[in-house]
């Protein structure tokens, strides 16, 4: 226990999905909490359970002006930012023919240009608090060919991109910020649930046992990685920037194909 005890953690797309998994996950181990959605109840209602140790502020990620509240919020609740997890996301299910100017440039907005206003705006104050992490939320949509995809993987892609940079400018400036990317496969969220109703027609939770149907499909549960997330966090990961990592129980080497 207490693996980031007393660190203040700014997650987005908190209230629920891989963002709820990271707040309880890192509470648990002693962090403070800032968690921001556009899903005030939801927010709001994890924030009151984990009590004292997290505020939850209502944001669109997509608005640039937004950031420099959020980011002054934290630092005036808690004193100071250690690490920023830029998880907010959404996953319209579109082809290259099927997508609309307005949806790609939704996506792009709340993936793209989200991750780097938080960066941007997180950068300097995670920089005042001696340095820090920085979890930038990708997908294995950046690392392999999902047709049905085409703005999320782009976004995604992208977002991979920019860690590297952010990374190497983190090095270059000796801010002790460190910066990487996780790029999880299929993760029992309400973003996969949907995908699989729509795509296969298996609605997961009306399963006789879903949890059977999860592990057959492998599809893996938020708390996997959640907890790469609190390792990336941690002090035990000092040693890593730049770096890319796949949480997806082998679907990127074909082993979800068998």
């Amino acid at each position: 226990m207490g693996r980031v005890e007393g660190k203040v953690v700014l997650i987005t797309g908190g209230a629920s999905g891989l963002g709820k998994a990271d707040a309880i996950r890192l509470a648990e181990e002693g962090a403070k909490l800032v968690l921001t959605d556009i899903n005030q109840i939801e927010g709001e209602k994890l924030s009151n359970g984990i009590g004292d140790a997290a505020i939850f502020i209502e944001q669109d990620v997509s608005d640039e002006q937004s950031w420099e509240t959020v980011v002054a919020k934290a630092v005036q609740q808690f004193g100071r930012l250690d690490a920023l997890i830029n998880n907010a996301g959404i996953a319209p299910i579109s082809n290259i023919e099927q997508t609309s100017t307005e949806e790609w440039r939704r996506v792009m907005g709340v993936h793209l240009d989200a991750t780097f206003f938080g960066c941007r705006a997180a950068i300097p104050e995670i920089s005042r608090s001696g340095g820090g992490s920085i979890v930038n939320m990708s997908s294995i949509a950046a690392l392999v060919g999902l047709s049905n995809y085409l703005s999320y993987s782009a976004a995604k892609g992208a977002i991979r991109s920019m860690t590297k940079s952010i990374a190497m400018h983190c090095l270059e400036a000796e801010n002790n910020i460190r910066c990487n990317s996780i790029h999880p496969g299929s993760i029992s969220t309400p973003m996969v649930h949907n995908a699989l109703e729509k795509l296969a027609g298996i609605k997961l939770m009306e399963q006789e046992d879903p949890e059977a149907t999860r592990k057959k499909m492998r599809i893996g549960e938020p708390v996997d990685i959640a907890n790469m997330v609190l390792f990336l966090v941690s002090d035990e990961s000092k040693h890593m920037t730049g770096a890319e990592i796949v949480i997806d129980q082998g679907a990127t080497i074909g082993q979800a194909s068998r």
